[in-house]
């Protein structure tokens, strides 16, 4: 995490499941060498490149394939959006991520 909060500049305090306690909770799956041949997935490398996105190094312990998601939580226990990506390059629409922020 320290490298992804040194790049982005993240001055708010950053959550870290080392054990990956939160992947489990939330149902979060893992892909496969196979996902980097799938066509989405390889146009998601490409745009991120074009707009100056690099991977960083990975830390021990860290799972190349972690397939992550989005969520919004909101007070009394409310999930308001959630979001579990099949494969590398499936994120959750930014409008639709507003709109639950918005509520």
């Amino acid at each position: 995490a320290r490298p992804f909060r040194e790049e982005t500049g993240i001055g708010f305090p950053l959550l870290v499941a080392e054990q990956r306690e939160a992947y489990r909770a939330a149902g979060l799956g893992s892909a496969s060498i196979l996902h980097l041949l799938y066509r989405k997935d390889i146009r998601a490398r490409r745009q991120a490149r074009a707009e100056g996105h690099r991977q960083v190094r990975l830390g021990l312990g860290s799972n190349p394939f972690q397939l992550g998601g989005s969520f919004v939580f909101g007070p009394g226990n409310v999930d308001r959006f959630a979001h579990v990506s099949t494969t590398f390059g499936d994120n959750a629409d930014p409008s639709a991520l507003l709109a639950a922020l918005r509520g």
